[in-house]
């Protein structure tokens, strides 16, 4: 009879907190701004080559957003992700970006009232000196790639902003990652 008493007062809890009836708040990983965008794959349309291998990058980069302040990508345009992430101590560009940078190469190129300017960011971790050089590098390999595939270099600055103006606050491997980053920042 004592080992039903424990059970009852977990079941009793169990019943109590399933019928609590609060707010839950929906996921920022789930937000977006604008209107819904469906991939033409999930239609059973063709898709385009330029969207071929974007569902991974645009579900899989958390926090890469349709301008420089953040939010979601539209699923399947790539001119609509501005944030180029790194891996720790790296300036090597991830593969998954590669037509994502191909498609602001064109855009330059094909818009001469355009200019880019590339900011390069580190997470917090490491002396300031040295994220500096790290957003230099990412800044300059991301202006390398879109030179390599056709933008044209005299409309394309870089600038880098180290560690001093991260997207997320925090000091967890979810905030160093998401600032990480090279931003992709269009002038007029």
């Amino acid at each position: 009879m004592r080992a039903s008493l424990p059970a009852t007062l977990l079941l009793s809890s169990l019943l109590a907190a399933c019928a609590i009836k609060g707010d839950i708040p929906p996921s920022k990983h789930i937000s977006q701004k604008g209107a819904l965008k469906v991939h033409p794959g999930l239609l059973g349309q063709p898709v385009p080559p330029e969207l071929q291998g974007e569902t991974r990058l645009a579900a899989a980069t958390p926090g890469a957003g349709t301008d420089a302040t953040g939010g979601q990508p539209a699923l399947g345009d790539p001119l609509n992700v501005r944030s180029i992430h790194f891996d720790l101590d790296s300036a090597a560009i991830k593969a998954d970006y590669d037509t994502v940078l191909q498609a602001h190469a064109r855009h330059l190129a094909a818009n001469p009232a355009l200019r880019i300017r590339i900011e390069g960011h580190a997470d917090e971790r490491g002396p300031s000196d040295y994220n500096r050089r790290l957003g230099q590098k990412r800044a300059d390999s991301v202006r390398q790639t879109l030179l390599n595939h056709g933008a044209p270099e005299n409309r394309i600055g870089i600038r880098s902003l180290g560690e001093s103006k991260p997207r997320q606050k925090g000091h967890d491997e979810e905030s160093w990652a998401e600032n990480r980053r090279a931003e992709l920042v269009y002038e007029k």
